[in-house]
């Protein structure tokens, strides 16, 4: 995933000829900077690793041939709920921490072009995990290379 980092002229402060640059100020910018873009990620990993087990989990863990097999479909989907619940702890504050609105580093399109990878991310992780009898082929890595185009051009100024 390409991520476009805060250059030094972004973080910089604006300071007439007269005044020097103060060097440890822009380092603070920089790391605090890029402690958004960890957190937002890492947040985001987290958010999405829920997400995918509340939405295709049940469908490994109350398989036909699973001992859950005869679990009515009601419960079958309070549990997805349960674990959506844990999703949206770790989402809303990743995309808070990232949104530019709130003093983070991405546009609202460019946090949603981050979500898509990390979800495709997580799913295929997730399926190859799970999920022995699913194969990823060609047409899928050209699709995913195709969403690293789209994030290069997202990011892109």
């Amino acid at each position: 995933m390409l991520l476009v980092f805060p250059t030094k002229d972004d973080l910089a402060p604006k300071f007439s000829a007269s005044c020097p640059i103060n060097y440890s100020l822009l380092i603070i910018n920089y790391l605090h900077a890029m402690s958004k873009v960890i957190s937002t990620v890492c947040l985001l990993l987290l958010s999405n690793s829920f997400m995918t087990l509340a939405w295709y989990g049940h469908l490994k863990f109350f398989a036909k041939d699973s001992n859950h097999s005869s679990t009515p479909l009601w419960t079958i989907i309070l549990v997805s709920w349960g674990l959506a619940f844990f999703e949206y702890c770790f989402q809303v504050p990743a995309n808070r921490i990232g949104s530019s609105d709130f003093g983070g580093p991405f546009t609202l399109v460019q946090l949603k072009v981050i979500q898509e990878v990390i979800t495709l991310i997580v799913f295929m992780i997730f399926s190859a995990l799970f999920f022995k009898n699913v194969q990823f082929t060609m047409n899928h890595l050209i699709g995913f290379c195709f969403l690293v185009v789209a994030v290069y051009f997202i990011f892109k100024k």
